[in-house]
């Protein structure tokens, strides 16, 4: 029987991107031919994209397309980091981020029907599954068409923000970068959403209850932290970043410019992540190691 080195591992999972344990049990299938076990991996890849697809895709990143007034922005999911960095992955999510622009898909069951680079979006992203042997997911995108201009803010890849503004690029950047800082819910206090005033409103009387105060001490109280909280929520009422004397408001009027919109984007935001027990993961991952040895 042939020995399999760790070097033709290496060497195999080099040309295949395929998990380690994967690639050595190729070879062993193999006795040792290298072009025997990319053929093997070749044919086992198919399933294990099924297999990975039940996996939690936390990780990922957020992308940004733009051209001119028309753009979009994009979610996609992995399950570590750093599968999140290779360069298939991020041409996958850049890819998707284009044809949002340019198609207008509806949902994401269309944007992958839609051909990225000869294949669709959807065969695109079963066979990096399968090269990589890990779940991706494109889990969301907005597209932005309008008559006003666009900015974004990626910070890293974890955090993406698009506004849409009239006037001065750099003070509308500044604000892209203030939201993904800050993270405002609405652009005004108008906007908030009713559910998160109620939930504060909520909080606020039981907190004015056992305080123990009269009734109509209890009540200022509570519309007090209500206001309180709108402020801090709403874009235009925050402290600027960059100067916290002024509000976001106050420096836009200065710079005559108009914010008419933003979305944010935060990787992974209301996805539960599995927590793994590393040492019983490198534990697994020799035992099997030994069984195939």
């Amino acid at each position: 029987m042939t020995a399999i080195t760790a070097g033709m591992v290496s060497e195999l999972r080099g040309k295949t991107d395929a998990p380690m344990m994967e690639c050595k049990k190729a070879l062993v299938e193999a006795e040792g031919n290298m072009e025997r076990a990319e053929e093997i991996l070749r044919v086992k890849l198919g399933s294990k994209a099924g297999k990975a697809s039940s996996r939690i895709a936390a990780e990922g990143v957020v992308v940004v397309y733009t051209n001119g007034t028309q753009g979009a922005m994009v979610e996609v999911n992995s399950e570590t980091d750093f599968v999140a960095k290779n360069d298939d992955f991020l041409a996958l999510a850049n890819g998707c981020a284009k044809l949002v622009a340019e198609h207008n898909p509806v949902d994401v069951e269309a944007l992958s029907a839609l051909d990225l680079d000869g294949k669709t979006v959807e065969q695109t992203r079963a066979d990096l599954i399968g090269k990589i042997g890990e779940n991706m997911t494109i889990r969301r995108f907005v597209r932005f068409d309008s008559d006003n201009s666009l900015v974004s803010y990626l910070h890293g890849a974890k955090i993406g923000v698009v506004v849409s503004y009239k006037g001065d690029e750099t003070a509308a950047k500044d604000v892209a970068m203030h939201i993904a800082a800050m993270k405002p819910v609405a652009l005004s206090s108008a906007d908030v959403p009713a559910k998160l005033i109620e939930t504060e409103r909520k909080v606020a009387t039981e907190k004015a209850i056992e305080s123990g105060k009269p009734a109509d001490i209890a009540a200022k109280m509570v519309e007090g932290s209500v206001q309180k909280f709108l402020k801090e929520v709403s874009l235009f009422d925050q402290p600027f970043v960059k100067n916290d004397k002024e509000t976001v408001a106050a420096m836009l009027k200065s710079k005559a410019t108009e914010v008419a919109g933003f979305t944010m984007f935060i990787v992974g935001e209301g996805i539960e992540k599995k927590v793994d027990d590393f040492a019983a993961e490198v534990a697994a991952q020799v035992a099997a190691a030994q069984a195939g040895a």
